[in-house]
């Protein structure tokens, strides 16, 4: 494991106030703290990080009366549902699936939504904590949740986020827009059923918005003998005009190489920057990729370089993790831990010789990594 300078939890479940949840006083049961993790990052105008955590916010006891439950917006407020419980397994401790149908369907055990807490300009320090400006289910369409913010930062008073947005309806990515980094403006569902971890690039490329994307499904054809990728979950890419409207990109973006069983299965992390790496020029994409193992596998960080013209070129990286889990940093938390050997990567900010990256941990709290840029150089 490479160990950095600077690498620590910086927020964790015990710093959010649920009394001043979203959720409070809607639902007369107890709820707790999940997991706060997953934050998008941004730099704000004075110079201070922003986090947009993601607060899993679940029933205390979900279990009861030979039913299992989960929490559901609705009509402005928020309901319980039940299902009896031998119809749903729930070995996962985020989510339980309901049997029948002839298809996968589940509810999650928690309802998320995202939390702004402003650092200082190191992301070390909590400065404050602005509940009032939280952003929660507003539709149908999210109404088990808003997951996984990344925020992007366009320049000239420009910020995007996407997330995750969670219901029976579809599993589609919402964008918001701001001026500030904290005042969020919804502008709508951009991409459609299970499409998860869309980065967008900050900065254009030719006049267009770029995107990475990671449609979902349970059906990948398979590539021939001999090839060098190995066949499932990829990165693609998606251009356009006004960040409204995408279209994909013909040629693929980063795939899983078939030697590497680390990254078996792959995802977004960060939104692509604009940088530097050893003299190359390119588009800094800090990804995640999965090594099977037990029920949701092990969860770590690479990074690739690509073109930047054309995203889809990968001109340097490296099949080395950059990031890994880091047991001793949520020990103190045992008790909570529902989830190890999870590092998920959501947010990037340069600053002069280093990275300064945002993660989750565990699914339980959010960790900041001060990454050199020499440690990118000599994985190059």
């Amino acid at each position: 494991m490479t160990h950095f300078p600077i690498d620590s939890l910086v927020f964790t479940p015990f710093l959010v106030d649920l009394e001043r949840s979203p959720l409070a006083g809607c639902l007369g049961v107890e709820t707790y703290v999940l997991g706060a993790f997953n934050p998008g990052m941004t730099v704000l105008p004075n110079g201070n990080i922003l986090l947009m955590v993601r607060v899993a916010e679940a029933l205390r006891t979900p279990v009861r009366d030979g039913k299992v439950h989960a929490i559901r917006w609705h009509d402005g407020g928020y309901v319980i549902d039940a299902w009896p419980v031998e119809l749903a397994d729930t070995a996962d401790p985020r989510k339980f699936m309901l049997h029948g149908g002839g298809w996968k369907v589940m509810a999650l055990t928690s309802l998320s939504w995202l939390l702004p807490v402003e650092m200082t300009a190191d992301g070390l320090d909590v400065i404050a904590i602005h509940y009032d400006k939280a952003i929660a289910p507003q539709g149908t369409y999210q109404c088990y949740g808003i997951e996984d913010a990344r925020i992007s930062n366009m320049g000239e008073g420009a910020y995007l986020m996407t997330t995750c947005s969670v219901s029976p309806e579809r599993h589609s990515t919402t964008l918001y827009s701001s001026e500030n980094g904290l005042d969020w403006k919804f502008e709508g569902v951009v991409l459609d059923h299970q499409n998860k971890d869309m980065l967008i690039f900050e900065g254009l490329i030719k006049g267009d918005y770029w995107a990475q994307t990671r449609p979902l499904g349970d059906l990948y054809f398979a590539y021939p003998p001999g090839s060098n990728w190995r066949s499932g979950p990829s990165i693609n890419l998606a251009t356009s005009p006004d960040a409204l409207h995408w279209r994909p990109y013909v040629s693929p973006g980063i795939r899983p190489p078939v030697q590497n069983l680390l990254t078996a299965r792959i995802g977004g992390g960060t939104p692509p920057i604009l940088t530097e790496i050893n003299g190359l020029e390119g588009w800094l994409s800090l990804w995640h990729g999965v090594e099977p193992h037990g029920i949701v596998g092990v969860y770590r960080t690479f990074w690739s370089l690509l073109h930047p013209d054309d995203p889809s070129q990968i001109i340097a990286g490296s099949q080395l993790p950059l990031l890994e889990p880091d047991a001793a940093l949520t020990r103190s938390m045992e008790s909570l831990l529902y989830l190890r050997d999870v590092v998920f990567t959501t947010g990037i900010a340069e600053k002069a010789d280093r990275f300064i990256v945002a993660s989750g941990e565990a699914d339980l709290a959010c960790r900041i990594t001060h990454v050199p840029k020499t440690a990118l150089i000599a994985m190059s």
